[in-house]
């Protein structure tokens, strides 16, 4: 599928999974959404931080964590490829992917990710039933924590400027 095709259809899975595999995209209630081009050296360069940061936490551990690109299946017509997810649950996981919500998930904005991961994903986590979701916000300096309240929602994010440490409610150990 290229960038200006059928942009008004809706579609499932299985014809996200027929796209040209040149173009990375995202498919939400049925809504394609192409994703940008590769992300800046300083996406890349905190992207590396915590990939490490949770990878060294996780060794030995029952939670594994995935960077992009790994698919995100929620439902039939939902499939999201998110920075970074912790997943705990093994059998959640298959060669393509995440069935379902990931215990966490992690979006590093980007100008054109913006308004996607603050608005239509942080919706969307919440819906599907994702514990915790990070948004990481390079320029400001700040990461704003939500976390899943026993109404299901996500309350008041938690926010944590540069010399903070980022307390994680899933993974409370992990420095």
């Amino acid at each position: 599928m290229g960038a200006a095709e059928k942009m008004d259809e809706k579609y499932t899975y299985q014809d996200y999974l027929n796209w040209s595999i040149d173009e990375r995209w995202e498919l939400i209630e049925g809504l394609p959404y192409n994703m940008s081009p590769a992300p800046s050296r300083k996406h890349q360069g905190i992207l590396k931080k915590l990939s490490f940061s949770f990878e060294s936490f996780l060794q030995n551990k029952p939670c594994q964590m995935y960077f992009a690109p790994l698919d995100v299946r929620f439902s039939e017509d939902t499939v999201v490829q998110p920075d970074i997810i912790v997943v705990c649950d093994e059998s959640q996981l298959n060669d393509r992917g995440c069935l379902g919500a990931p215990d966490l998930v992690i979006e590093i904005i980007s100008p054109a990710t913006a308004i996607r991961d603050t608005k239509i994903k942080l919706d969307l986590y919440e819906k599907y039933g994702v514990r915790e979701y990070w948004i990481v916000y390079p320029e400001e300096k700040i990461v704003m924590v939500f976390k899943l309240n026993e109404k299901k929602e996500y309350g008041k994010p938690e926010t944590y400027s540069k010399e903070d440490k980022i307390q994680s409610f899933i993974l409370p150990e992990m420095e």
